[in-house]
C-alpha cells in the first residue's frame, strides 16, 4: 500500500484530517472530485477580489482550540458580519435588535420593544404549534414574521411556511441592544487572501488529486491505502441503495460591476416573496482593499436533484430515518469512516466542521 490514508474531499473536514494525519507522519492522498480544493469554502480571485463562489463564508467560533488551529495557516482580518434585510425597499438590521425594532415601530427602549413583541405574540399564540408559521408567530409575532421571515424562508425551502415543520425554527435570536453583529462568537473574521489560500497551506506537502472521482475508481484507490476517510454524500457512497437523501440546492448569478460599490454591507437578504433571489452578496466587503470594481452574487434557492450540488439537508422525519439506515451501513465498514457535512448529513458551521475533524482524527491515532 502506498498510503496510510486516502481522504476523499478537500473541504475543511478533509483538509483538517489530512493535515493532522500528515503532521503525525502518516502518508496521505487527498482526492477531490471538483477542479479545485477547499470545498464550498473555495474562493476565486476576480478583479483583485476574493469571491466566495459557493456563498458567503464568515468564520466565527468560541472554540479556542479551533481558533488556534486555523490561525496556523492564515491570518484573519476583523470582519464583522452585519447583514441587512430588504423588504419591498424598506431596510432593516439583522439579527433582530433594537435597531430593527426602531426601524419597524419607532420604539427606542428595550421595554417598549419587549411590550410590542409580547403583544404581537399573544394575539395569535398557539399552544402546540404544528408548523413553522405558527412557531415563528409564537416567538416574535406576525409583523416580524411577515416582514423578515416568511418570504425569505419560503424562497429558501421552496415550500409554504405552513407546510414546513415547526422544528426548523425552534428559536430566533432577539437582542434588546443596539448591536448589529450577527454572531455572538468571541472570534470572527475572514482569512486574508481567501479560504483557498488557507486550505492550500493546510495541504502543503500532501499528495492531492483534483478533478478525480474516487467512486469512479473505488476498487483501485482502495488498494492504495489502509484507511479511507470519506467526506462526500453518504448515500452516494452506497449507490443510493435505500434512496436519495434530500437537500436544497443553491444557484448563484455572479457579475462584475464597473463601480466602486454596489451596497453598503457584504450581505443583504431580500425577505419579500416577489424578489426571486434570497440575497445579494458583495464580496469586496469581506476583504476591502481599494479595488476599483466590485463583484456581486445573487443567490437563488433551488430544488435539488441527483447530480446537482447539495447544500442544505432537509432534516424531516423521512430523511432522518433514511440517514439512519445509511449510518448503520457505514458502521459496518472496516476501513472507511465518514465525516463532514455530506458524510454525516447535517448542516455545520465551519468551526464545527474543523472541531469534528480534529476529533475524528484522534480516533485513528491509537490504531496507526
Amino acid at each position: 500500500m502506498e498510503y496510510d490514508f486516502i481522504i476523499v474531499g478537500s473541504g475543511l473536514f478533509g483538509a483538517t484530517c489530512a493535515q493532522r494525519l500528515a503532521e503525525a507522519e502518516k502518508k496521505c492522498l487527498v482526492i477531490e472530485r471538483r477542479k479545485h480544493i477547499a470545498g464550498n469554502a473555495y474562493t476565486e480571485e476576480i478583479e483583485g477580489i476574493h469571491v466566495h463562489v459557493y456563498g458567503p463564508h464568515i468564520f466565527h467560533t468560541n472554540n479556542e482550540e479551533v481558533w488556534g488551529y486555523v490561525n496556523r495557516f492564515t491570518n484573519f482580518n476583523n470582519f464583522i458580519n452585519s447583514p441587512l434585510a430588504n423588504y419591498k425597499g424598506a431596510v432593516y438590521n439583522l439579527p433582530f435588535n433594537m435597531n430593527t425594532f426602531n426601524q419597524m415601530w419607532g420604539v427606542t427602549t428595550p421595554q417598549e420593544a419587549q411590550e410590542r413583541i409580547e403583544q404581537d405574540r399573544r394575539a395569535e399564540f398557539v399552544e402546540d404549534p404544528q408548523n413553522l408559521e405558527q412557531m415563528a408567530i409564537n416567538l416574535v409575532g406576525r409583523e416580524i414574521f411577515e416582514t423578515l421571515i416568511k418570504g425569505y424562508t419560503e424562497k429558501q425551502w421552496g415550500r409554504k411556511c405552513i407546510d414546513l415543520p415547526a422544528s426548523i425554527i425552534t428559536r430566533l435570536p432577539i437582542r434588546f441592544t443596539y448591536d448589529n453583529n450577527y454572531y455572538n462568537s468571541k472570534h470572527q473574521g475572514i482569512p486574508i487572501g481567501g479560504y483557498t489560500a488557507m486550505v492550500k497551506n493546510m495541504l502543503a506537502g500532501i499528495d492531492t488529486l483534483v478533478s478525480t472521482d474516487y467512486l469512479d475508481n473505488k476498487a483501485y484507490f482502495d488498494k492504495l491505502a489502509k484507511y479511507i476517510i470519506f467526506t462526500g454524500p453518504i448515500d452516494e457512497y452506497f449507490h443510493h441503495c435505500y434512496g436519495s437523501l434530500k437537500y436544497r440546492s443553491v444557484h448563484f448569478e455572479t457579475e462584475t460591476i464597473d463601480s466602486d460599490k454596489f451596497q453598503e454591507v457584504a450581505v443583504v437578504n431580500y425577505t419579500d416573496i416577489e424578489t426571486p433571489f434570497t440575497r445579494i452578496i458583495e464580496h469586496k466587503h469581506f476583504e476591502p482593499n481599494n479595488q476599483s470594481k466590485t463583484v456581486i452574487s445573487r443567490e437563488y434557492s433551488r430544488e435539488w436533484a441527483v447530480g446537482s450540488e447539495p447544500f442544505y439537508p432537509i432534516k424531516d422525519k423521512d430523511n432522518a430515518e433514511l440517514y439512519e439506515q445509511y449510518a448503520k451501513l457505514a458502521a459496518r465498514e472496516s476501513k472507511v469512516s465518514f465525516g463532514g457535512r455530506l458524510g454525516t448529513y447535517q448542516y455545520l458551521d465551519m468551526d464545527k466542521v474543523i472541531e469534528m475533524a480534529l476529533s475524528h482524527v484522534n480516533c485513528y491515532m491509537p490504531m496507526v
